[in-house]
């Protein structure tokens, strides 16, 4: 038996609209685009152009820093467009699908037969390393850099997450080879969850397993790292999704970049919440059309309700996201007296509705209003009952609002990324956006310390 982690501080949100364990049809997307800004800390350089034809696994832009560093199309087509905002900032590169599928060949390999700078070379090769992010900083890793320990969470806690155990279904053996080729290039520390029973996580090989038990974020890699192997300065960790690891799985096995995930479609206004297959960066529209809530404003959103990233309906799927949820706007809705009804309807963190006593089994339907205005923050100690690491999370955050290099190291900001401060933000009095904070502080430190 894995070893177990049980922990204590967090919060669990149940929201109406959990996806079914079965797949919808979705017509084939047609349009595909890589968004440099889900791949935090690079610096990209477009090595296409307009109307040129580029193969399946061949590169569209790349990192300025580090050129080795690929960043490759999804499918095949022609390139139709490379989007640029203020300053010439590369927005996106859209890529129209061909009927026909081409692949750039990278030829199978045995891992077992690689050593860890060969397994890097060939990930390079491929754009399987753009998947891999470092602590400290919270960006895409450094490929010159040797990581003390490679971490890979298998399960997701946030609000209505995707079960990995169903996605894993039929790619046992691409996660055991991606899980191979990651444990060449450092020691590999697998955490999964105390309700997954799946042999081909339980009982994988190369890896040392680590089972959580607790409520959210515990699937977070960052609370996993602080439990398992905490980040002193000095020290760097990568981090993997558990989808990513099947890509890489999928290169070897075939020698082709596939990067097909297992989508979890879900919301409150979502009519029928299920799974669907789509490619890194595919076009959302007919994933949307005919299946969510007519007549009201809607927020959607790729990710999951606390850490994902709002899109139009007609926008593209996150590079790491294995999420698609839809929410209610809220701006429709103009309740007499406020908060200070006794509602039995409405999610409470601190009891202030009536709604607590009806369990933990009661579904919510949440909108995306932030009800209330920033104010100044209050030490109250409730971002530290929702964050179950080692952290002053409250001294942290004033400690890089304030721009205290001194003291935000001292205060463990190697160890953390902005999800990691995700139910503090949620949970928060004063209406903080400690994501963006935390953002901004390790942007700071990384461009302080380069």
């Amino acid at each position: 038996m894995a070893n177990v982690i049980k922990l204590r501080k967090g919060l669990d949100i149940n929201l109406k609209g959990k996806a079914s364990q079965e797949f919808m049809s979705v017509k084939e997307p047609g349009f595909y685009a890589l968004v440099p800004d889900d791949f935090t800390g690079i610096t990209p350089k477009v090595v296409v152009k307009e109307q040129e034809y580029v193969m399946a696994g061949g590169p569209l832009f790349i990192d300025k820093n580090h050129p080795e560093l690929k960043f490759v199309s999804p499918v095949s087509g022609v390139v139709t467009s490379v989007e640029r905002g203020a300053r010439r900032k590369v927005l996106n590169i859209v890529v129209e699908a061909a009927a026909e599928q081409d692949y750039e060949e990278f030829g199978k390999k045995d891992v077992n037969a690689l050593n860890g700078e060969s397994v890097k070379a060939a990930l390079l090769e491929a754009g399987m390393f753009a998947f891999i992010r470092q602590r400290p900083y919270d960006v895409i890793a450094d490929p010159t850099m040797y990581p003390k320990a490679i971490f890979v969470s298998v399960f997701d806690s946030n609000p209505l997450a995707p079960d990995f155990e169903f996605a894993l279904k039929g790619e046992e053996a691409n996660f055991q080879t991606g899980l191979d080729a990651l444990s060449k290039m450092a020691k590999t520390y697998l955490s999964i969850s105390v309700k997954q029973k799946a042999a081909a996580l339980t009982q994988a090989k190369n890896v040392t397993i680590t089972a959580f038990d607790g409520p959210n974020p515990a699937g977070n890699v960052g609370v996993q790292i602080n439990h398992i192997s905490p980040v002193v300065k000095g020290e760097t960790v990568w981090t993997i999704g558990a989808e990513a690891v099947i890509f890489i799985g999928r290169l070897f096995n075939t020698g082709r970049v596939d990067m097909t995930r297992k989508v979890a479609v879900t919301g409150s206004e979502v009519l029928k919440p299920a799974y669907c297959k789509l490619k890194v960066g595919a076009l959302l529209t007919n994933v949307f059309s005919g299946n969510v809530t007519t007549g009201r404003d809607l927020r959607y959103i790729s990710g999951n309700v606390l850490t994902g990233k709002k899109v139009n309906p007609n926008g593209f799927l996150g590079a790491f996201d294995s999420q698609l949820t839809v929410i209610p706007e809220g701006d429709d809705i103009h309740e007499m007296l406020g908060w200070i009804m006794p509602r039995f309807n409405q999610f409470s963190v601190n009891h202030s509705y009536f709604s607590w006593l009806l369990g933990n089994n009661k579904e919510y339907v949440l909108d995306a209003r932030i009800k209330g205005g920033e104010r100044h923050m209050i030490m109250s100690n409730e971002y530290d009952k929702v964050f179950p690491m080692d952290i002053f999370p409250e001294y942290l955050v004033k400690a890089i609002i304030a721009g205290d290099i001194d003291r935000m190291e001292a205060l463990g900001i190697y160890e953390v990324a902005p999800e990691d401060f995700a139910l503090c933000e949620f949970v928060c009095s004063s209406k903080v956006e400690v994501q963006r904070i935390v953002r901004a502080g390790l942007d700071m430190l990384r461009a302080e310390m380069a």
